[in-house]
């Protein structure tokens, strides 16, 4: 996700999940190279990163603690386990999770 500093989201640069896992994901490095890039080029941030739980709820699980690589980030959970979907941003600081309120 890249956006302002502010943490509005422009634009969302889509990475296919190389881990090629359902319970796991990991960003292409070639995509997050590139949007390194263009938020430099933009004058934008990198925000943070957004996955779904396809079959448990919008909450950070113990491998996304885990590799929750930068503590500015915001990480974004999809659940699909209910329809209508939930949406759930969360920042990740050692390993501690903390909610933040969205707004769509």
């Amino acid at each position: 996700m890249l956006g302002t500093p502010d943490g509005t989201v422009t634009e969302i640069v889509p990475s296919p999940n190389v881990a090629d896992s359902a319970k796991l994901y990991e960003i292409d490095s070639g995509v997050l190279l590139r949007a390194y890039r263009r938020s430099e080029e933009g004058g934008l941030s990198v925000l943070g990163v957004f996955h779904s739980h396809t079959h448990s709820e919008a909450y950070p699980s113990p491998t996304d603690v885990i590799q929750a690589p930068d503590p500015e980030w915001h990480y974004v959970v999809v659940s699909l386990l209910d329809i209508p979907t939930t949406i759930r941003s969360f920042h990740v600081i050692d390993g501690e999770i903390d909610e933040e309120d969205i707004s769509l």
